[in-house]
């Protein structure tokens, strides 16, 4: 026999011996104490071990271990239970092993960002889970989609950080329109609004679809009215420092020299002045965006589903 068949007949067996390894290794595992809890044989718990381990089997190891999570998932959900401590864990090896397998990052942030019992209550690590996701598909728009909703579904909400992740998705190539709209929104909410009109503005010029457009525009003068009731608020409260009282109309800050006319809204209606000191528009129904001038108890809050 040549030296070189030898070789080859030697790493052919070594190949087998290592296949049926790793065969009787995973039966092992699961026939350990037959009502043995996950916890009980999740024996590596590093990537990094499990990965070197794999034998190049890296694809079929990250299913098993996709698997794992979800049965994980849905044991731990269907029981109630506070604790979810190697879910992260079992999305980390899985993802390691696999950085291409998308649904994990997609169904694990889920899994991780609510609060027990409906999930693990780390929306730190389903960002971190997001994030590895994106180094490793950074062309994949649906993963920035993702993000987004993990920092807008955070308690309390962190609007700039989900705009930033729309706005990322956003140059991705061939990304859903839609995620201009959702970065623009939640720049609106968080009170940025110059970045929010230059997202609105970008979102109209760079989509055909009527829907969108018109939502755009609806939005710019939801903009318009909250931009130019704050710079009223600040006049009013200006007058009051100079004067000690407030203003009994628009009329009285002209006459102070502080307005050139009486303001009016986007549609050529002028704002109301309260008593108070409060600027109102005069029909919050034709904005629906708004956030100021509105009347008390008017709600336009965004409202949050509970699936995404």
């Amino acid at each position: 026999m040549s030296g070189s068949r030898k070789v080859t007949v030697a790493a052919s067996m070594l190949l087998l011996l290592s296949l049926a390894s790793s065969v009787l290794l995973l039966r092992r595992l699961d026939q350990v104490r037959s009502h043995a809890t996950l916890e009980e044989v999740l024996f590596l718990n590093s990537p990094k071990w499990v990965k070197r381990l794999s034998l190049g089997y890296d694809g079929l190891l990250a299913d098993i271990y996709w698997t794992r999570a979800v049965q994980y998932f849905g044991s731990k959900h269907v029981a109630a239970a506070g604790d979810y401590r190697l879910l992260y864990p079992l999305l980390e090896i899985t993802t390691a092993l696999d950085p291409k397998l998308i649904v994990a990052y997609q169904f694990g942030a889920n899994f991780l960002q609510p609060n027990p019992p409906e999930g693990a209550g780390m929306p730190d690590k389903a960002v971190a889970l997001v994030e590895y996701g994106i180094r490793n598909n950074p062309d994949n728009w649906k993963l920035y989609y993702d993000l987004g909703f993990v920092y807008y579904y955070m308690e309390p909400t962190n609007y700039p950080k989900a705009a930033e992740a729309f706005e990322r998705g956003t140059k991705v190539p061939n990304a859903h329109p839609f995620l201009r709209v959702l970065a623009a929104q939640m720049a609106q909410h968080a009170g940025e609004i110059q970045t929010s009109r230059m997202l609105w503005q970008a979102a109209y010029a760079t989509t055909n679809e009527d829907l969108i457009r018109k939502n755009a525009v609806a939005h710019l003068r939801a903009l318009k009215v909250d931009e130019d009731i704050t710079e009223l608020e600040k006049m009013v409260a200006r007058y009051r420092e100079q004067t000690g009282v407030l203003p009994s109309s628009f009329n009285v800050l002209i006459g102070a020299g502080m307005l050139r006319g009486v303001p009016v809204d986007p549609d050529g209606k002028p704002y109301i002045l309260l008593v108070d000191g409060d600027i109102e528009l005069r029909n919050p129904k034709d904005f629906p965006f708004v956030v100021k001038g509105l009347p008390p108890g008017y709600n336009t809050e965004l409202p949050k589903p509970r699936s995404r």
